[in-house]
């Protein structure tokens, strides 16, 4: 290792990124993205509890970001619309990375390989659990929250699918809100 370098979080996340798309994430050791990175395996460690963690590393910031919007919204909006609020929250948070590809890059390595879908399926899981637990927080009928918790994820996970393998120009927001919108018209 030469002299220190700053950034070897974001480093790291772009080497690991770079080589779980070529060779592959199965291929891929945390020596290989420690070396592409200029760090030692060490200090990966130091920022990652394993080599799958440095495609979930926002999950947490993620869900506070969902809930922290659903706890602003008006006491009368709708179970929907709280919890539609809270994943466009999300939504500009996936956008506000100053790698805009990044999530786009993260999607084609999570779907190629069935144990970070497996992965990425629970954390989503576990948000909307989280969302249904706040909306009934706010008063909302347990059912009534979980049905709007589970119709506000899947809006959304329609919407990122959408952002990140079409060549649709809107943003991943107004994406999330076609989803709600086309979700109310089935009723």
């Amino acid at each position: 290792m030469g002299r220190w370098e700053p950034d070897a979080r974001g480093r790291l996340t772009r080497a690991a990124l770079e080589l779980y798309l070529d060779p592959g994430y199965e291929q891929t050791t945390v020596a290989d993205i420690a070396a592409r990175a200029g760090v030692t395996e060490r200090t990966f460690f130091r920022h990652f509890a394993d080599k799958r963690e440095v495609l979930f590393d926002g999950s947490d910031q993620f869900q506070d970001a969902v809930l922290a919007q659903i706890s602003t919204v008006p006491v009368e909006a709708s179970p929907l619309e709280a919890a539609a609020a809270g994943m466009a929250a999300a939504a500009a948070l996936v956008q506000s990375r100053p790698d805009r590809d990044f999530p786009r890059r993260r999607a084609a390595v999570i779907a190629v390989n069935p144990s970070l879908t497996e992965r990425e399926l629970l954390k989503l899981s576990n948000v909307t659990s989280a969302m249904a637990r706040a909306l009934a927080e706010r008063g909302v009928d347990p059912v009534d929250a979980a049905v709007a918790a589970n119709a506000a994820m899947a809006a959304f996970h329609v919407a990122f699918e959408r952002w990140t393998t079409t060549p649709d120009p809107r943003d991943l927001r107004e994406l999330l809100a076609d989803g709600i919108a086309r979700f109310r018209a089935l009723s």
